[in-house]
């Protein structure tokens, strides 16, 4: 959500908890919400999301192929000085590896130089700051999900591949930017069972030896999902008349075909 909903968004998901068969008794929910800051487009100071809002999305939620660009918490984001949105991408290792898949969803709201496949786009657009004090637009939000079976050491490794992939994009971190990520091992061998009356509870863990194709697959997927929350958003007006434009698609694309002949792009 945005910085401002954040408690609203959090006792949203209290209430939630709270109201589920088989929770009667629970009296502590630490509810986790993820925020960038869309005060560009959005009117922030408003503080328009409701609680009922956040509940129609948990109750609207669907496997299958996931709503990218300018949907939920992506509808004010702006990324590379063009307009950021949600973005999502996965990766599955090799059967060797484990097989194991890792899936990644952003909501893309930060500044850089933006690169493409290793090619500087925003040094040949020239859309790129050129001062030291430049607008770093406001985070970007990383959820990674596994199904390898990790514990909280590794998980925390594993999100920090995902900055790397923020970095292929041209993402530099900048100063007054809240790039968080947050991992979560979903393997269903380690699904706990608070009704067990055994006193030690067994778990599987991925070996450490183990994760490097797990760190390649999270980088790609960050990198990836970071150009989807691009390429599928639109261009669009918000408060006090500001604007932000979609990424050229056909320019990056001429580029890339230009690439290996080292060739340039006119406007």
């Amino acid at each position: 959500t945005n910085t401002l909903s954040v408690p609203t968004a959090a006792n949203a998901l209290i209430s939630y908890t709270l109201d589920k068969a088989g929770n009667e008794d629970v009296r502590s929910v630490n509810a986790v919400v993820g925020e960038t800051n869309d005060g560009y487009l959005n009117d922030i100071r408003g503080r328009h999301i409701t609680e009922k809002h956040v509940l129609d999305a948990i109750s609207s939620a669907e496997s299958g192929q996931v709503e990218e660009g300018n949907v939920g918490a992506g509808t004010g984001t702006r990324c590379f000085g063009y307009k950021g949105g949600i973005g999502t991408a996965s990766r599955v290792v090799p059967e060797k590896f484990g097989g194991y898949t890792v899936g990644v969803l952003v909501q893309s709201n930060f500044g850089g130089v933006f690169q493409f496949n290793g090619i500087p786009v925003a040094k040949i657009l020239n859309n790129y700051p050129n001062s030291f004090k430049y607008d770093v637009d406001g985070s970007c939000m990383m959820v990674v999900i596994t199904d390898a079976p990790l514990d909280a050491r590794n998980l925390e490794r594993l999100a920090k591949r995902a900055m790397l992939g923020l970095a292929r994009t041209g993402g530099i971190a900048s100063n007054g930017s809240g790039d968080y990520v947050i991992a979560v091992s979903v393997a269903k061998q380690n699904a706990g069972n608070s009704a067990s009356d055994e006193l030690v509870q067994k778990k599987s863990l991925l070996k450490n030896e183990a994760m490097s194709p797990l760190f390649l697959a999270c980088i790609e997927a960050t990198e990836e999902a970071i150009y989807n929350s691009l390429f599928t958003a639109e261009s669009m007006s918000g408060r006090d008349g500001n604007n932000l434009e979609k990424i050229p698609i056909k320019k990056i694309i001429e580029l890339v075909k230009n690439s290996k002949n080292n060739k340039s792009i006119k406007d």
